[in-house]
């Protein structure tokens, strides 16, 4: 069954928000972006448009926009925040049961802000969120988590409460390194943002994925706003979680349909050199698992089929990968001449990019196969020569010095006995021969000197 893939496309009615938003937001379009944010029901905007008409018609509700903006604190914890929650940044779910968070609570103050014709801006800290009102000139923050947060300063009764519920510490506006302003769309975006992040912690990301795009697309127009891990850039936001739901394919085993994501992917996200390590992981993966199947011929499909995809340095390590296998395939089955043959010419074409000390281990032990097929086959004799040669043109080593000594102990002991028949059987001069022709091979062999003492005093 093929894959299916999440959409790269995001839905229109972000676009549609974001290009409404170029001539200003009212209160009505903060709250239903607010809710097609959230993934909730249309209807619930008949609970927010209710709750403004309370607020602006309450007879209590102060003229002057400071203490319009204290009350609205009041007026929500009165009609709606009841329970604080983490990850609870839902704006339907927060009218629905008074679950809330920094996210949902301070939408929702914009919200009522904006209807009650306050100046009310999104500010971001580290994992955290609130609102700031801007009064004849003055910006004052809202910690909208606490009943006590409208202008917090250094109100006792906020600070006694506001760590202990949500575990964050409130940021003045002096630390102002620490905070970056967000306009209203922004602020509402960041929704989303702990949505993905929810959906990431249980390595859902193709559900992730869809609203990363929606994200960028209702943030797409110019903003002054500085990106950075306290507003991360929707573009960044995008491309993470499209190389997540390529890294999860991977984890899953799954590198055929990685490489697919990635031909469907790349056009439209572009990010090269991203791309080029995510799909050297994959590739070297798929190759892996491949080899490990027996299956080298398909590897080196693979990897000729996706050498436009990879850097040429990581073809040229998975090709000598790729060769290493085959020639270790080969040596590890040399049961035969014909096999060493085979692999003594693997071992030769063998690309550079293998390492010398690997390709050294492997022609020792081949040699080794071949010279014992030799001295099996053809003796003692043509094995020294063979092993002397490999020596000369390969270099010495202590592998084959033993071979070699043993081949030549071995060789001396057939000319001995050769010897010992002829002479044993009066056959003198054939002895003397044998032996003269020993000792040009092995001069100084004591048992061979040994051997023509005897057939010298034979003779006198």
């Amino acid at each position: 069954m093929a894959q299916s893939f999440p959409s790269l496309d995001p839905d229109p009615k972000a676009l549609e928000y974001a290009a409404k938003a170029k001539n200003g937001l009212s209160w009505e379009d903060l709250a239903e972006i607010s809710l097609w944010a959230s993934a909730g029901r249309p209807s619930y905007l008949v609970i927010i448009k209710t709750a403004v008409n309370e607020l602006l018609r309450d007879p209590d509700l102060p003229p002057d926009q400071r203490g319009r903006g204290e009350y609205i604190q009041a007026f929500m914890f009165k009609k709606f925040l009841k329970t604080y929650s983490e990850k609870q940044t839902r704006i339907d779910t927060m009218l629905n049961n008074g679950s809330y968070n920094c996210v949902s609570s301070a939408v929702l103050y914009a919200i009522f802000a904006r209807a009650a014709g306050l100046d009310a801006r999104g500010v971001a800290t580290k994992d955290h969120a609130f609102v700031k009102v801007l009064i004849e000139g003055e910006e004052l923050d809202v910690e909208t988590t606490n009943p006590y947060g409208f202008d917090p300063g250094n109100r006792k009764d906020f600070h006694d409460g506001f760590g202990k519920v949500t575990g964050f510490a409130y940021v003045p506006a002096r630390n102002y390194r620490d905070r970056v302003d967000l306009n209203a769309l922004e602020l509402v975006s960041l929704i989303f943002n702990n949505r993905i992040t929810e959906l990431d912690t249980r390595s859902r990301y193709a559900d992730a994925i869809p609203l990363a795009l929606d994200r960028a697309a209702l943030l797409s127009n110019p903003t002054n706003t500085e990106y950075s891990e306290l507003f991360v850039d929707p573009k960044k936001m995008v491309m993470d979680r499209i190389f997540n739901y390529g890294a999860g394919l991977v984890k899953a085993g799954k590198e055929n349909d990685a490489l697919a994501w990635a031909a469907l992917a790349e056009p439209g996200y572009p990010e090269p050199s991203r791309w080029q390590e995510f799909l050297s992981v994959v590739v070297n993966n798929l190759l892996v698992k491949l080899v490990r199947a027996g299956r080298l011929d398909e590897a080196r499909n693979a990897l000729s089929g996706n050498a436009d995809k990879i850097s040429p340095e990581t073809y040229i390590r998975l090709d000598a990968m790729l060769a290493e296998t085959d020639i270790v395939r080969l040596v590890n089955a040399v049961k035969t001449m014909k096999d060493v043959d085979a692999a003594l010419a693997a071992l030769d074409k063998a690309p550079s990019s293998i390492a010398a000390d690997k390709l050294k281990e492997m022609r020792i032990f081949t040699l080794i196969k071949k010279s014992e097929f030799i001295a099996k086959e053809q003796g003692w004799f043509e094995a020294i020569v063979f092993a002397e040669e490999a020596q000369a043109a390969y270099g010495a080593d202590p592998r084959m010095d033993e071979h070699l000594r043993a081949y030549r102990t071995n060789r001396v002991a057939d000319l001995h006995n050769a010897f010992a028949d002829a002479y044993n059987g009066r056959d003198i001069e054939k002895a003397r021969t044998i032996i003269r022709d020993a000792l040009n091979e092995f001069p100084g062999n004591r048992q061979l000197i040994q051997d023509r003492e005897l057939v010298d005093r034979g003779l006198r």
